[in-house]
């Protein structure tokens, strides 16, 4: 296998344009011109099944370095805060920045609609590599891209330098924009969140994008396009996608610490609803649409919900006939997710593209395309 680095970057844009396209021409050939040797740094994490593993460039040696780097996969490059390249063995903890993967980035852009001359605010410069996408196609003039974290900013503004980009970079939380640049053309995010927030209504021109992952505390998410209208809000339908949307969640929507779990036996109900219900990912993001402040974690068969907010709970067990749910603290969390499950089988299970969002600077709700009546109001 060659390792020649342009061939290389023809032989992914063509592997991404066919298993993931096909996408504006102008994207591919973005692909193919941007190194992303250049935005790797000197070192990346992989994981071994219980820890972080730092791989290092110097140690792999050039040629495995290029492979891996355009292998289309997403490389972890911060975890707990620490760099791949800080750290001088393998490390605990969730990961904090990444470099994500080539075909999740273009399918992001192509979905913003982009025709080469919008001034565009990213949200989420990460390692830059999606900020030189996006300069090789817009101009890097166009581009203002906002970074949360100091250290990777730092060190995307030098993977831009010594790439030949100078885009305008900003270091400050991006779910605040950037007002100084405003209006903006369109808004492209490549961090999820939990809700969008009112500075990126406000600083988007009337008729401009928002592209953007809508996630949550269950790590379901969607992928959508917002128009934003001349009174301020925006509308939008989610995006079909073929594959899991990967990206982090925005760090001040992250999901606070809670303690360790014990199971209450609380009230306890039968459910018609298989637990395996939820392995559907258009269940999955409904069940988090109707519990929105609580996390799902998997437990071979059953499921648990629990509710960082409230302290409440759910825990699913098997009986001869069916399920057991148990339920504790102030909210009934399965109630909940039922009654939305509901609502999703009596429309026949329609797909992700079924659901839509309507945003505005005071109520921001999903509603489900035949089931108006029924709407989820997203977080705040």
């Amino acid at each position: 296998m060659t390792t020649d680095p342009a061939t290389l970057r023809r032989t992914l844009s063509e592997r991404v344009n066919a298993g993931h396209g096909p996408f504006d021409a102008a994207w591919q050939e973005a692909v193919r011109s941007v190194p992303r040797e250049a935005f790797l740094g000197t070192a990346a994490f992989r994981h071994t099944g219980t820890a972080w593993e730092p791989v290092y460039r110097e140690a792999v040696g050039e040629e495995e370095w290029l492979r891996m780097v355009y292998d289309d996969r997403t490389w972890v490059t911060q975890v707990g805060g620490r760099g791949a390249a800080d750290v001088a063995g393998p490390v605990a903890g969730a990961p904090t920045s990444s470099a994500t993967s080539p075909s999740l980035v273009v399918r992001t852009l192509h979905t913003a609609r982009l025709h080469g001359d919008e001034r565009v605010l990213e949200i989420g410069t990460g390692t830059g590599y999606s900020t030189a996408l996006l300069c090789h196609r817009l101009g890097a003039d166009n581009v203002t891209s906002v970074e949360y974290d100091r250290s990777v900013a730092g060190r995307a503004a030098e993977h831009l330098k010594a790439a030949g980009y100078a885009p305008v970079l900003v270091t400050g939380d991006g779910l605040n924009g950037h007002r100084a640049g405003a209006d903006y053309d369109a808004l492209v995010a490549t961090c999820a969140v939990r809700h969008i927030p009112v500075s990126w209504l406000l600083q988007v021109r009337d008729g401009g994008s928002i592209t953007m992952t809508l996630s949550g505390w269950m790590l379901a998410a969607a992928s959508i396009r917002l128009t934003v209208e001349e009174d301020g809000s925006a509308r939008g339908r989610f995006l079909a996608c073929g594959d899991a949307v990967s990206y982090m969640l925005a760090r001040p929507h992250e999901r606070p610490p809670r303690p360790s779990f014990y199971r209450h036996p609380g009230v306890e109900r039968d459910t018609h609803f298989p637990p395996a219900l939820l392995q559907d990912p258009v269940a999955h993001f409904v069940a988090q649409l109707a519990a929105p402040s609580a996390e799902l974690v998997r437990l071979d068969d059953d499921i648990v919900l629990l509710d960082v907010a409230t302290g409440s709970q759910a825990w699913t067990e098997p009986h001869s006939t069916g399920w057991t749910v148990h339920q504790s603290g102030p909210l009934r969390l399965w109630d909940q997710v039922a009654e939305a499950l509901a609502v999703w089988l009596d429309a026949g299970r329609p797909g992700i593209t079924a659901f839509s969002v309507t945003a505005d600077p005071d109520d921001q709700v999903v509603s489900l395309r035949g089931k108006e009546s029924v709407s989820w109001r997203l977080p705040n």
